[in-house]
């Protein structure tokens, strides 16, 4: 009784481990990684869901604006199964897509207004950061496992 309850919640069932590189350029357009699956118990994962987001801030202590958007995202729909004390791996592409904020574009024009750029982000304070996330759908379970991880995205 108490594994039948302690497997649908998810507690020591499958984990999921999300594999990526520290950073990646921004021009690749994809986040290349591995995901590891691993369970006491055989398990079926039925779905992957993988996104990116940008957490993406500006401003100064109160005046602190903070805005996150999803720039990526991908299922996958093919069930496997994961054997007890057994590592699984899948390998992935996530793709994702960049919007380029109005000082971003003021940079890009040549390289005295790359400057000119660096420095308004500089006095408003504007950083972005990356967060990719991994969450499967396991059969027989109510609480799905994931994992995220954060990425350092190069323009």
């Amino acid at each position: 009784m108490i594994d039948k309850f302690k497997n649908w919640l998810g507690i020591e069932g499958l984990k999921v481990d999300l594999l990526i590189p520290e950073s990646i350029k921004a021009e690749d357009g994809f986040v290349d990684g591995r995901l590891v699956f691993t369970t006491k118990q055989m398990q079926t994962v039925s779905r992957i869901e993988l996104t990116i987001h940008e957490k993406y801030s500006r401003g100064r202590g109160r005046d602190t604006k903070v805005d996150e958007y999803l720039i990526g995202s991908i299922s996958m729909d093919d069930s496997f199964e994961v054997k007890a004390f057994q590592e699984t791996y899948i390998d992935f592409a996530l793709p994702f897509d960049l919007d380029s904020s109005s000082i971003d574009q003021l940079g890009e024009k040549n390289i005295l207004a790359k400057g000119i750029a660096k420095a308004a982000k500089a006095i408003h304070n504007v950083s972005s950061e990356y967060k990719v996330t991994v969450r499967a759908k396991v059969k027989g379970t109510a609480l799905d496992p994931f994992d995220e991880q954060w990425l350092s995205i190069i323009r």
